[in-house]
């Protein structure tokens, strides 16, 4: 996690009641903990990326550590990928994933399986919480293929990559040597992840081969200007990548935007005035959803989040509020949408949950882009 997103909430048992009560929004599963990237797989179901139950292993003094007040991580093999059927019903695909934890000072914050994605069939992770500088020795954050024995396989060490091929405009007071990789999508045969803390937008071939998009930080050096932009959330339409951002703490209302990314690099601002973006989605009719952590607070708060829906005439409509800590989105094959909520804060015991978000003008064949 970033020293930039490091909060404290007042109360971490704020009742999702507020987002329930809503005619349009109710619970699809529940059980998770600190549910992450969602994707619904060729076999129908939604597979859940969970950050796990972080873990008390240190590796203190044999590598270099997140600054305080984040860290010093702690880790464990905790973190899970979960498959949710259509009655609602939670399978695990796989388990003791990484996962590690923030500093107790800083709420002891989890992080572990940032997102799932499926390729021709084959169901890949994108892991967050892994590296010694999260408390893991002998570990990499990476992609991995996951095979239908529940065992995976590393296929891109993207902690290597970022050491070896090092952004123009580091934090030093600020950077996490392992990254802290958030989402990500597949297009065509590859995937496209983003991480916020160096700030970029990278490719990962099938076969391992990685390579950077952008490098955000060229854009928005730490503390210049804008300051730091913290890429969080990314969708592929009408072959551009579209990347939405946290920003810096406290939270400004606003002051959170969305990037237009061609695959050659070039960047655009696409929509301003928005706040914490952590999922977007687009539906059949090219209308862009931005699911926002948290709203009209300085620091995140449950019971905040939002669903808004960007027209292709720029008209913004709010679809959903109330949602406590929501951190990912897709759409379903039914036109709905599915949210991972109760995302981090709490202990993880099992209070994260998928939300089921109707759109009524959405036709039931509409599908996940």
């Amino acid at each position: 996690m970033l020293r930039r997103i490091g909060f404290s909430i007042a109360s971490l048992f704020l009742c999702v009641a507020g987002a329930r009560a809503q005619s349009n929004v109710s619970v699809f599963a529940h059980g998770f903990n600190n549910p992450r990237g969602l994707t619904f797989g060729p076999d129908g179901n939604l597979y859940v990326a969970e950050g796990g139950a972080g873990g008390n292993q240190s590796t203190v003094g044999a590598c270099e550590q997140v600054p305080a007040p984040i860290g010093p991580y702690t880790g464990g093999l905790s973190a899970r990928i979960s498959r949710i059927t259509r009655q609602g019903v939670r399978q695990t695909v796989v388990d003791h994933l990484p996962s590690s934890q923030t500093s107790p000072g800083s709420g002891s914050l989890i992080s572990g399986v940032a997102d799932v994605k499926f390729i021709d069939g084959e169901l890949f992770a994108l892991l967050a919480a892994a590296g010694c500088s999260h408390g893991l020795l002998g570990t990499s954050n990476a992609v991995i293929r996951i095979h239908e024995d529940q065992t995976w396989t590393e296929i891109a060490d993207l902690s290597a990559y970022q050491a070896l091929h090092p952004v123009a405009h580091p934090d030093p007071e600020d950077y996490e040597p392992d990254g802290t990789w958030y989402s990500m999508v597949a297009v065509g045969d590859a995937l496209f992840a983003v991480e916020p803390n160096h700030q970029e937008l990278d490719k990962i071939a099938r076969d391992g081969r990685i390579s950077r998009i952008v490098d955000l930080s060229e854009m928005f050096p730490p503390d210049v200007g804008y300051g730091w932009f913290g890429p969080t959330a990314i969708a592929h339409h009408g072959g551009n990548f579209y990347v939405g951002n946290l920003h810096t703490f406290p939270i400004v209302d606003g002051s959170s935007m969305i990037l237009k990314i061609t695959k050659s690099g070039e960047v655009e601002t696409f929509v301003t005035g928005l706040t914490t973006v952590v999922g977007l989605a687009f539906d059949r009719r090219h209308r862009l959803y931005v699911l926002e952590n948290t709203t009209g607070n300085p620091f995140p708060t449950p019971g905040t989040g939002k669903v808004l829906r960007i027209d292709p005439d720029g008209t913004i409509e709010e679809i959903a509020s109330g949602l406590f800590l929501p951190t990912a989105m897709t759409f379903g094959p039914d036109g709905d949408l599915y949210i991972s909520n109760v995302g981090f804060g709490p202990p993880p015991i099992g209070l994260g949950e998928i939300l089921r978000i109707t759109i009524p003008d959405n036709h039931r064949e509409d599908e996940s882009k």
